[in-house]
């Protein structure tokens, strides 16, 4: 099965996508990594989207779907995928539908006031790039991963949080009109626990699968 996973940031689109890939046996497809892999390798595609982010502009959206096409070849991908980041807007999920078939398309929706709590708490570890939470340090300083240190990055700030959100309202959040009207959306309501969530997350993906 070929999923996607979006929300607002901070609403777990990752935590989620990594129980769903454990569930389902499944490749989990994060954008962020993809960039990070092809640059690290230096493959053609890398390269030309270091010449964009040198430059401070956007990784034009061929670019990042040539990737992506690359990417689902691989052998890890033959029972499916998950995608975490992608699309991203209209013009993207477009240019999806040409080089693959999506089963179902979850979003993931919180409240403002708790998203933002969540990104102004979040941690990454330098060292492993784990995500944690100041909720669940208990006060520590590293990370409960690898021990490394933990930092806040600078775009979990308040301010730029604000600019972050006013983005997906006006990019990505026209994709729920454009999946719910091919069938294929689930909506799920965030939860404290991210074992309450999965249980939700799992509940639509099955009932989006069995209803094609």
């Amino acid at each position: 099965m070929n999923i996607i996973i979006f929300g607002p940031q901070g609403s777990g689109k990752g935590t989620q996508s990594s129980l769903i890939k454990e569930k389902y046996n499944i490749a989990h497809i994060s954008t962020g990594d993809l960039f990070r892999e092809n640059i690290k390798n230096q493959t053609e595609l890398g390269k030309l989207a270091q010449t964009y982010i040198n430059k401070g502009e956007l990784v034009p959206d061929q670019v990042t779907i040539n990737m992506l096409q690359d990417r689902i070849k691989q052998s890890d991908c033959k029972n499916g995928f998950i995608l975490d980041g992608f699309p991203r807007n209209i013009p993207q999920a477009e240019a999806l539908e040409k080089i693959v078939n999506i089963d179902a398309v979850i979003l993931l929706d919180l409240d403002r006031k708790v998203l933002i709590n969540r990104m102004l708490n979040r941690r990454t570890c330098r060292q492993c790039a784990h995500i944690t939470s100041t909720d669940w340090l208990d006060g520590k300083t590293v990370c409960p991963k690898c021990g490394g240190e933990l930092y806040q990055r600078d775009d979990d700030v308040l301010e730029a949080i604000n600019t972050r959100l006013e983005n997906y309202d006006k990019q990505t959040k026209p994709l729920i009109e454009f999946y719910g009207k091919k069938g294929i959306l689930g909506t799920v309501k965030g939860q404290d626990k991210v074992e309450d969530t999965f249980a939700l997350v799992d509940k639509e993906i099955q009932n989006l699968i069995r209803g094609k």
